[in-house]
């Protein structure tokens, strides 16, 4: 049984659509086009509510009218997390070439990642309730839970085989594409809808973070010096999972084949990054797709631009990548989208995967100069060419918990 659910075993798992709602707006091209020439989307802070915090920019969503893309009838049980996840999901079925009932039935997975869940109507209901003294809005309960991302999705879809929300912070959504990829090898499904969500830049959000101290005034600079915190953000990106075999026989061409998978789980500290837990994970990632270190040629790295994590996350790299560690462009996205918590993973996973289509790393934007600490090719600045037959992105989130996925070109 475990061979089955190795790289070298097992049913081939590709990517046949992927869509993304963030920053830069909606739709996937429009993140890489970001990502790619470097531009970032990271704004002045607009919330509802007056916010008197110290952090004052974030990686918001622009102009987002849900009514334009879902039902009347759907749109109350949404949240914006669930709204996030909707519009992305149904650019990734289109690009696969399904129909909103193609994958009706109980051999499609529906898994779908988020931190936080339904962020904003929970802090509407505390305000309606300690602020304005009435209650909360009735369908607050069914909008908030995490599960209401997936079970929403599998309603649109039709889709009956496993449906669950996966909820480990910052590896959220990596892990639901990993163990949906798991499940399609095994034979559970033939076939999943995978990614996350989150919409969680609010005021209650945004002061629990600034009490961390992790939150960055002004510029996002990851593996640089001068680093001094990342930027919140927000949005969804959602990948459509099937075989290599099913995607042939109804002459689709996949984006690319999902080949690797590691989680681990330091197991230590909550908040604080751990080399050992960090680096396993991308070993274990390698030998999932049966790849060596030199077979991959660029990461996209979980990179948040904390002190204790880009210098941890750099020495993973070194420790299972060797000298080779120096040499791959490795690029951390989050100056363009935000650290977009349970979505981040997915949001970059699309980017690793245009990286891959288009033979271009896309840059660490705000760089300033080499941080000793941090001795990898962090691409600074500029997109550079470059050939890339296989790719790797990082997650590595609270609570110890990590998670790497690796993408090649489908044959």
């Amino acid at each position: 049984m475990a061979a089955s659910l190795r790289g070298d075993g097992g049913r081939r798992v590709v990517v046949s659509g992927m869509g993304a709602v963030c920053a830069s707006g909606v739709g996937a091209r429009k993140l890489w086009e970001a990502a790619r020439d470097g531009v970032a989307q990271i704004r002045e802070l607009k919330t509802l509510r007056p916010y008197d915090g110290r952090i004052r920019i974030a990686a918001q969503v622009p102009d987002f009218d849900p009514s334009a893309y879902i039902e009347p009838d759907v749109l109350p049980f949404c949240d914006p997390f669930t709204q996030f996840a909707v519009v992305a999901a149904d650019e990734a079925m289109a690009q696969a070439g399904f129909g909103r009932k193609d994958l009706a039935g109980p051999r499609t997975a529906v898994i779908m990642g988020t931190g936080i869940g339904g962020m904003t109507t929970i802090e509407d209901g505390i305000y309606r309730y300690y602020v304005e003294k009435t209650r909360p809005e009735t369908l607050s309960v069914p909008k908030l839970i995490p599960s209401a991302m997936p079970t929403t999705l599998g309603a649109r879809y039709s889709a009956r085989g496993p449906t669950f929300a996966v909820g480990s912070a910052c590896s959220s959504a990596s892990q639901s594409i990993g163990i949906g990829m798991q499940m399609i090898r095994s034979g559970m499904v033939d076939k999943a809808i995978v990614g996350g969500a989150e919409a969680c830049v609010i005021n209650a959000t945004i002061r629990a973070w600034e009490g961390l101290r992790v939150m960055t005034p002004n510029f996002c600079r990851p593996f640089s010096t001068g680093r001094n915190g990342m930027s919140l953000g927000e949005g969804a990106a959602v990948f459509v999972l099937e075989t290599a075999e099913s995607a042939k026989a109804r002459g689709h061409e996949p984006l690319c084949e999902l080949a690797g998978y590691g989680t681990t789980s330091d197991a230590k500290d909550p908040v604080r990054p751990d080399l050992d837990g960090a680096s396993s994970c991308i070993a274990q990632a390698l030998d999932d797709a049966g790849l060596a270190p030199t077979d991959i040629h660029y990461v996209n790295a979980h990179g948040t631009a904390t002190h204790a994590n880009d210098i941890t996350e750099s020495e993973a790299i070194l420790r299972v990548f060797g000298d080779y560690g120096r040499e791959v462009p490795v690029s951390s996205t989050k100056p363009i989208h935000g650290h977009a918590l349970g979505a981040s993973g997915g949001l970059e996973l699309a980017i690793t995967i245009d990286a891959l289509r288009a033979q271009v790393a896309p840059p660490t934007i705000n760089f300033l100069e080499f941080d000793p600490r941090c001795p990898i090719d962090a691409v600074p600045n500029v997109a550079r060419p470059h050939r890339i037959e296989a790719a790797m992105s990082n997650s590595f989130a609270f609570g110890g918990v990590n998670a790497v996925l690796i993408v090649r070109h489908a044959d």
